[in-house]
């Protein structure tokens, strides 16, 4: 089941920040995961806007988390939790409608 990763944040140190992207994006495929939306100017509905909105997709639960714990992964998450601030990242699945 398709499961998606949801990221928001502000960033506070922009010039090492710059190095998060080019660093996460080669990580992501290596899982076979997929940018759907990065937002540098999302509109909010409800709540405190943020800086960034990520969502990322996945074939399943399993490949987001075999990602996210990858030890590639961990230096470059670090460049993220470094630099920038209000962070708040969850793991979701897909909406499967209940039977009817």
């Amino acid at each position: 089941m398709t499961a998606y990763v949801i990221a928001s944040y502000d960033v506070v140190d922009p010039e090492r920040y710059e190095a998060y992207p080019p660093g996460v994006g080669p990580l992501v495929a290596k899982h076979g995961g997929e940018l759907i939306v990065g937002d540098f100017d999302a509109k909010p509905l409800e709540g405190e806007k943020r800086g960034v909105y990520v969502v990322l997709r996945f074939e399943s639960e399993e490949a987001a988390l075999n990602w996210y714990n990858d030890p590639d992964y961990a230096p470059v998450r670090q460049i993220r939790l470094d630099s920038t601030a209000n962070g708040n990242a969850v793991l979701v699945k897909q909406f499967v409608p209940p039977s009817a």
